[in-house]
């Protein structure tokens, strides 16, 4: 009998990207074309901003990322998963969307209602209800305040909140994807809302024009242009390309020097 040959073990398997977008493509009813064929991937636990001019695609490209917008051409993929019909419950379950206007999130008399809705609507019910909506709500620095009425709240509150009736959702979200987070927020709420997406444990996607707080928060960025991606790399790179910026309609705030600014550490 000859020698035993041990079978090597399986290589390691290593978990699909969190987004994979290829090739999208996508038009308007009335005929306008908004994406041109859009390529790229977002590793589980990058923060990547997307930047770009008004009119580039941000959005259309935003809403195809949970199924909002379907119907162009090319693929989006999550953890692996086709958006499309026959995973859209799950591609709802690990993508959470907060759009710019926290008001458009927030509806009801009081913070523990709008953050239960959601969950509520799935039939969760009762104490696992409640240790869900207090669970999200103290990730976002807002526990203690389940009985305000959203609209007694400061905008970088109903922020904060509106952030909360998303993970409240999800929990364990695979990607949470911001529609300019830091607009019309004081500086307090600006930092203090860094702070909370720092110390999540979740990919994020940022879509801003607010390009210093691009380069506090993620160390990589996508440029999207005329409906497709222009530029892909390092954020402190890609901002101080002067001939970048310029042929892309972005500017920077005046004596801002992305050079000059270093890294700022994540947070436990």
């Amino acid at each position: 009998m000859g020698p035993v040959t041990a079978t090597p073990p399986p290589p390691p398997a290593f978990p699909p990207p969190s987004l994979e977008v290829s090739g999208l493509a996508f038009a308007y009813p009335d005929g306008h074309q908004a994406l041109f064929g859009v390529d790229f991937s977002v590793a589980r636990g990058e923060r990547v901003a997307l930047l770009g001019p008004n009119g580039a695609g941000k959005t259309t490209l935003m809403l195809h990322l949970n199924g909002i917008l379907t119907g162009g051409t090319g693929t989006v993929r999550v953890a692996g998963l086709p958006v499309g019909r026959e995973h859209m419950a799950e591609i709802r379950r690990r993508v959470g969307i907060v759009f710019q206007d926290p008001d458009d999130q927030l509806f009801m008399s009081t913070v523990r209602e709008d953050v239960a809705f959601g969950p509520a609507a799935a039939v969760l019910r009762g104490a696992e209800l409640e240790e869900r909506v207090g669970r999200a709500l103290g990730l976002v620095g807002m526990a203690g305040f389940e009985d305000r009425p959203p609209h007694h709240l400061s905008y970088g509150q109903r922020r904060r909140v509106a952030v909360a009736t998303v993970l409240v959702m999800v929990m364990e979200p695979e990607i949470l994807v911001l529609d300019e987070p830091s607009s019309n927020l004081d500086p307090a709420s600006r930092r203090e809302l860094a702070d909370i997406l720092r110390s999540l444990d979740v990919t994020v996607l940022m879509v801003t024009h607010d390009l210093p707080y691009a380069l506090e928060l993620c160390p990589r960025a996508l440029i999207l242009s005329d409906g497709v991606i222009a530029a892909d790399g390092p954020t402190a790179d890609l901002l101080a390309d002067d001939a970048l910026m310029r042929a892309h309609r972005l500017e920077l705030p005046f004596g801002f020097d992305p050079r000059s600014v270093a890294a700022t550490p994540d947070r436990p």
